[in-house]
């Protein structure tokens, strides 16, 4: 169930910032396979934020997940595609030393297909953008 392939670790990085790139489905829309993203590692994470993991029981696996709450022995982290999988549903709280920074920006990067003006323009107009803090996942918590 891997979530995310990792280009940069903070633990080797100069800059507290660094790229990754998503695998999967479980945050379809915000995020899709193949996206980049930009990390800002040891960034404070709030409810709602994109953040990037070490998943619990499988550390050299690294994934990204929207912080839901903070509760007792850590985050509970939800995907934003529920039929997906693959977050505290099914693993539990994540604890605090496990996480390692928040999701910023997305880049989609071009895919070859894309060859006309107006496909490259609407490409351009959409490729890069922030990854916003979604204020309804606590609300999606109480649901499940």
């Amino acid at each position: 169930m891997p979530e995310l392939s990792q280009e940069t670790e903070r633990r080797g990085a100069v800059l507290p910032f660094g790229l990754a790139e998503v695998t999967g489905p479980s945050m379809v829309p915000t995020l899709y396979h193949g996206d980049r993203l930009l990390v800002q590692y040891g960034a404070r994470i709030r409810p709602g934020d994109v953040m990037v993991l070490r998943h619990p029981f499988q550390q050299d696996l690294l994934v990204v997940k929207r912080a839901a709450e903070l509760r007792e022995g850590g985050w509970w982290v939800l995907g934003d595609n529920a039929y997906a999988g693959g977050d505290s549903t099914d693993y539990g709280t994540v604890p605090e030393d496990l996480v390692l920074g928040k999701v910023w920006f997305r880049y989609r990067p071009r895919k070859p297909a894309q060859r006309s003006p107006l496909a490259l323009l609407r490409w351009a107009l959409s490729a890069a953008r922030p990854v916003f803090t979604d204020r309804s996942a606590s609300r999606r918590l109480r649901a499940r």
